[in-house]
């Protein structure tokens, strides 16, 4: 047998013995213990991950103790921070269906963990999970408000309203200590550059004296996104937000500071808090809210698997009907992609909740006012106009080097 026949032989026979499917998964996997104060249950490998992560067990762990002790119990989960050294911090957007053209996040991940959150697939380009490793392994941005000076002192920026809350929150725990939202404000009040914040965090209110100034020259406007009244619902599906009702707390404070304050209603989920939209409206109004707004739940990527899994674990006699809901505003699927679908859905029961919103809008009376936020004051400060001079001059000098 020469070589060639011989590889050959070799060649076919790998061929044969190769199993036609995977192996199954073994026997003895088992599911993610529960963590207290974290909102996915699992740690599923990304969609670019060519293995998964399987949890299996040698019995040690799940034997039956006849005096169960704190030992028992698991320790917390950590929130682990990571630098970012991005070069860039205005991130610019093309979509359609969103009401912004650039954006900033402080931070990429969120510890609110919230479960719904359509934001988590994009840990998977960090190669991070989208479950537990987008609320628990942060990632923050500390050159964030230099970063936005020089974008704003380029002869090429065109001032517009900058976005603040599109993808993770910046008021998520982390900033109490961090800050980096409280320096960019800084930052985009001494331009006289406008700013759209939504938050699920009472922690706004920390900025009021900051806000309070922009909105004397109409350059900053806030929404609370809240979800539901119910604090059970929100302990498992948000469990890091501001509760409910320091939500609305915050909506009080922003309003009587003059700061102009909206509400979002999002996700609405049919059959889950879609019954609360008028109650959430409701003590909006009441709180001082005058504009508000709504989606409907989002589920791309990895989100599908990730909320099922925590449906079925938090409302398991939900479970069915929920699933069967959403994927009668979804075309049959549990999600659309579709610039237009993907906000509202589409189908009898996404036409109702339409309706039922702007029927409860109208007999509250928000949206009557649209703010439409400055943009002729914008201005490049001396100092930051000079520090960009003296770096391009530094730059220069470097080349010649």
């Amino acid at each position: 047998m020469d070589g060639l026949t011989r590889s050959l032989f070799v060649l076919k026979v790998g061929l044969t013995m190769r199993p036609k499917n995977p192996p199954d998964y073994p026997d003895d996997a088992i599911a993610e213990p529960v963590h207290n104060g974290r909102g996915a249950l699992s740690n599923e490998s990304s969609r670019f991950d060519s293995e998964r992560r399987i949890r299996t067990t040698d019995g040690w762990e799940t034997e039956a103790s006849a005096e169960p002790s704190e030992d028992d119990e698991l320790p917390p989960l950590r929130t682990t921070l990571t630098r970012d050294a991005t070069r860039t911090i205005l991130a610019r957007n093309t979509s359609p269906d969103v009401p912004f053209d650039r954006s900033i996040n402080p931070y990429r991940g969120c510890e609110h963990g919230c479960i719904y959150c359509f934001a988590r697939p994009t840990h998977a380009y960090l190669g991070l999970s989208p479950g537990l490793d987008f609320e628990t392994k942060i990632l923050f941005k500390p050159d964030a408000a230099k970063l936005l000076v020089a974008e704003l002192a380029s002869p090429k920026y065109r001032p517009d309203v900058v976005a603040m809350g599109t993808n993770t929150d910046p008021y998520q725990p982390v900033e109490r200590e961090m800050k980096i939202t409280r320096q960019i404000l800084r930052v985009l009040s001494d331009f006289n550059n406008p700013v759209g914040i939504v938050t699920k965090n009472h922690m706004v209110t920390r900025d009021i004296d900051i806000l309070a100034d922009m909105a004397k020259r109409n350059l900053a406007e806030v929404f609370l996104s809240v979800t539901t009244l119910d604090k059970d619902l929100a302990r498992t599906m948000e469990p890091r937000a501001s509760a409910p009702h320091r939500r609305l707390d915050a909506i009080r404070a922003l309003n009587d500071a003059g700061v102009p304050v909206g509400v979002m209603t999002a996700p609405m989920i049919p059959g889950l808090n879609d019954h609360e939209m008028e109650a959430i409206l409701e003590a909006a109004a009441e709180a001082g809210a005058t504009r508000a707004g709504f989606t409907v739940l989002r589920l791309p990527l990895e989100i599908k698997e990730l909320f099922e899994e925590w449906l079925r674990q938090h409302r398991p006699d939900r479970a069915e009907r929920v699933l069967s809901l959403i994927r009668q505003i979804r075309g049959g699927a549990l999600y659309q992609s579709s610039f237009g679908l993907r906000m509202k859905g589409e189908g009898p029961i996404a036409e109702l909740l339409s309706a039922r919103f702007g029927a409860a809008v109208k007999r509250l009376g928000l949206n009557k006012i649209r703010y439409r936020l400055e943009t002729l004051r914008f201005r490049v400060p001396e100092e930051a106009r000079t520090a960009l001079v003296d770096a391009k001059r530094d730059a220069r000098q470097m080349k010649l080097l």
